[in-house]
């Protein structure tokens, strides 16, 4: 994404107006030129100057070449001061030294305003992995996330205080925020000790903090969205406190979401109580006005489906316009997906939200033998095709940490199954990489 300075200008689009208002700086400044002239000529006309000021002003010199000179002399100080200004503005952008350029910082934030407007709906770190990677391509992005955690230290924070369980909304906010690394260490950082504190982690603190700051849990994470320069907005699926509740396989029924996957039984049936919890009417409409709608990846039925069992979130989803994407696991989850396929989990979304949730499965087939400790295998491909669900495989794992996705590669591929379908048709702008 290089550009040159010209080249950066000419291509911005004419709602930002650059070049009208640098020409009319230049008139100004002309125009100024023109005033300090006329006053210099009147009184060089009405009053005679000591002869030194003769020497001064060059008169021993033809104006011809005084006026060359002297426009030589003002291009130099307009380039000194320019630089200057730049280098000042630069620094003050980039307080760590990065080595970027003005031009390539105004062209990627340009570059991300006129990227589609993503939805990515789930939980967990999966739904962080996921905002990381499609970060590089939009500033349009929107995460709904699950408010059904109750274990840990946001589950702690929840029982105490009755917000809603902060932990998924930091690491949001820490994939999204636009700040130094040290803040986003900051925001992670989980206390190992002291009464109280044990086992929280920082930003969960930070985010209760401002809720009782502002008034509200959603107005805290959009208050520190806006501190933190989030790119994009991080909205709950709702505002109801639910149980997330399951109906085992052998009849048992488990009530919240942290005894799931404690169970160590299959899972045939999930609910929410109360199940007419009402959708969050900005998550409702963050998915109405979406280009792509993402779904994962992330444990199947404690951080995807809960969403999608608020009723006006999975009415939305289901009349969205939008390319629909279900990101499939890259392995299968302890006490949730035991020995599951790509099939598995495609049949478990559709038993619960019902069909045609979804055009696209995206799937991992770079297989990675993971060591048997791990007590998890790799998702398999062992079944297909699924009538009005296209499989789209590609190469998404992290080689460092077999378990989960590479973020980058994720958002990568994401954008090209967006593109290569014909929704670039949808915008003016499309990305030079995607463009083949």
């Amino acid at each position: 994404m290089q550009r040159d300075g010209m080249d950066f200008l000419k291509w911005l689009y004419p709602g930002m107006h650059i070049k009208r208002w640098l020409a009319l700086l230049m008139v100004g400044i002309v125009i100024i030129a023109l005033g300090f002239a006329y006053i210099l000529r009147q009184i060089y006309n009405t009053y005679t100057f000591p002869d030194f000021v003769w020497y001064i002003t060059l008169q021993f010199i033809p104006r011809y070449y005084r006026g060359a000179l002297f426009a030589v002399v003002g291009v130099a100080a307009i380039v000194i001061a320019g630089w200057r200004f730049y280098r000042s503005l630069v620094s003050a952008l980039l307080p760590n030294g990065r080595d970027d350029s003005l031009v390539n910082i105004l062209y990627q934030h340009h570059h991300l305003r006129r990227g589609p407007k993503i939805v990515a709906i789930g939980g967990g770190t999966g739904l962080s992995t996921l905002l990381r990677g499609l970060r590089e391509y939009s500033g349009n992005l929107s995460a709904i996330v699950t408010v059904a955690d109750d274990g840990g230290s946001s589950g702690r924070l929840r029982r105490e205080l009755g917000v809603l369980p902060p932990g998924d909304f930091r690491n949001c906010i820490a994939a999204l925020a636009d700040v130094e690394p040290l803040m986003t260490k900051l925001l992670q950082y989980r206390f190992s000790e002291g009464s109280g504190l044990e086992g929280h982690s920082f930003g969960n603190l930070f985010i209760v903090a401002m809720s009782g700051v502002t008034g509200s849990f959603e107005q805290a994470v959009r208050e520190s969205s806006r501190v933190l320069a989030v790119r994009g907005q991080i909205l709950p699926s709702t505002l109801a406190n639910v149980v997330l509740s399951a109906k085992m396989e052998d009849e048992i029924t488990v009530y919240g979401e942290s005894k799931i996957t404690e169970s160590n039984n299959r899972i045939r049936q999930l609910f929410l109580e109360p199940a007419d919890a009402a959708a969050y009417p900005e998550a409702v409409k963050a998915i109405e006005e979406a280009d792509l709608l993402v779904l994962g990846p992330g444990s199947l039925y404690t951080s995807i489906l809960p969403n999608l069992l608020v009723d006006g979130i999975k009415r939305a989803v289901a009349a969205s316009k939008a390319m629909k994407v279900y990101v499939c696991n890259v392995a299968t989850q302890r006490g949730e997906t035991d020995g599951f396929s790509v099939a598995n989990h495609v049949e478990a979304l559709t038993r619960h939200v019902g069909e045609g949730l979804f055009q696209y499965v995206l799937v991992n087939n770079n297989i990675l033998k993971l060591p048997k400790e791990w007590r998890v295998v790799p998702v398999s491909l062992d079944w297909w095709p699924v009538d009005g669900i296209q499989l789209v495989a590609a190469d998404l794992v992290n080689k460092d940490l077999r378990l989960r996705h590479d973020q980058s590669k994720l958002g990568a591929a994401l954008l090209q199954l967006y593109y290569s379908n014909g929704r670039s048709q949808r915008r003016r702008w499309l990305p030079q990489e995607f463009s083949r």
